[in-house]
């Protein structure tokens, strides 16, 4: 199981704190994109380091061009000797057209399409071929000597795409290297029930079969060294639950629990600008319906019989003493020493 840990923030700090997760021994970098960029985060990150992946996690697409965000992630994977993974979201309507200004389309075929431009991209300055892409939302029929940057000695970048819906995850299926489920809201039954099955589809459609992608885990998760830690963690999970349950593009998650109230009445409170009020609503039982917890203990049993199809995850423990830092290291080993089959249970 390959470990990451997220870097971000002002860029003056990227480069320290990427060092130290490398030397902590993780095995890849991701860094988010709220307030800052995260292709120069990855651009500093790559710099600083000598052996770590780095993946963004994620790269908001659809305010950029493909051809433009090929040639960041082509320049990147040259920077970093071949450790750049890029991350792929499409954000939702909201973000894209009140925040970036951007017109909306249906988001899943349109991603399907930013993808497929990226590699048609790539394979042209790679192996030589025509530009010859023509979809409904972008073309590529264009490229003279001048803005080809040629062939590079390192894999193309990996694909991965971040999905919280049924067409997304069969378009990850399809056309993606990697899934990076939504985080922020997700559960091992929406999982299941939702998003394995769809990209299970996207495989079928494209030939392929689960060697050919590789699936963060997700889910709500609280790992904790005793019950009393966990208990606190499971109240730490109502401020993102607060979030991301307010945003009705993610309500079908909640509706799958028999949680569709309270993801209403988030959206409302939303509304008003009642942020601490949203917090306060959720009730650890909400919670627990969601979450699935486990002791540090327990974690590699946890990851073998509840994320038997993922290959990496994110991971954290506290490292404020040097007993602290001494069994975080330990579980980590022990953690990166498992071995999933990477095909879901359902599917074997």
């Amino acid at each position: 199981m390959k470990l990451g840990t997220g870097v971000g923030g002002w860029l003056n700090r990227v480069g320290e704190d990427a060092q130290h997760a490398e030397q902590l021994g993780y095995d890849y970098l991701t860094c988010g994109e709220l307030s800052h960029d995260s292709m120069l985060t990855m651009t500093v990150a790559a710099g600083s380091t000598e052996e770590i992946g780095l993946t963004t996690g994620v790269t908001i697409a659809f305010p950029r061009s493909p051809l433009v965000l090929a040639m960041e992630a082509w320049d990147l994977q040259v920077y970093s000797k071949g450790r750049f993974s890029i991350g792929l979201g499409s954000q939702v309507k909201g973000h894209n057209v009140r925040r970036f200004g951007m017109n909306w389309t249906a988001p899943a075929p349109r991603m399907k399409e930013f993808i497929l431009m990226m590699k048609a991209i790539w394979d042209c300055w790679q192996n030589g071929t025509e530009p010859d892409f023509l979809g409904k939302h972008y073309r590529f029929n264009l490229m003279t000597p001048n803005f080809n940057p040629g062939p590079i000695e390192y894999p193309r970048p990996k694909i991965f795409l971040a999905i919280v819906g049924e067409g997304m995850a069969r378009v990850a299926g399809e056309v993606a290297d990697g899934v990076l489920p939504h985080g922020g809201i997700m559960s091992d039954k929406y999982m299941r029930e939702v998003l394995l099955p769809n990209i299970k589809i996207g495989l079928d459609r494209a030939g392929r079969s689960w060697e050919d992608i590789e699936i963060a885990a997700s889910g709500y998760t609280i790992f904790g060294e005793t019950e009393e830690e966990i208990e606190r963690g499971l109240d730490q999970m109502r401020q993102p639950l607060s979030f991301y349950g307010s945003t009705r593009s993610y309500h079908h998650v909640l509706e799958l629990h028999g949680l569709k109230d309270l993801g209403d009445e988030l959206h409302r409170l939303s509304l008003r600008g009642e942020w601490r009020k949203m917090r306060d609503i959720i009730s650890l039982d909400a919670i627990r319906e969601l979450a699935q917890t486990t002791t540090y203990d327990q974690l590699p049993k946890f990851l073998q019989e509840h994320r038997e199809y993922a290959s990496r995850m994110g991971f954290g423990m506290p490292r404020n003493t040097p007993e602290q830092r001494e069994r975080a290291t330990a579980i980590m080993k022990e953690v990166q020493e498992v071995q999933t089959p990477r095909v879901p249970r359902e599917f074997a």
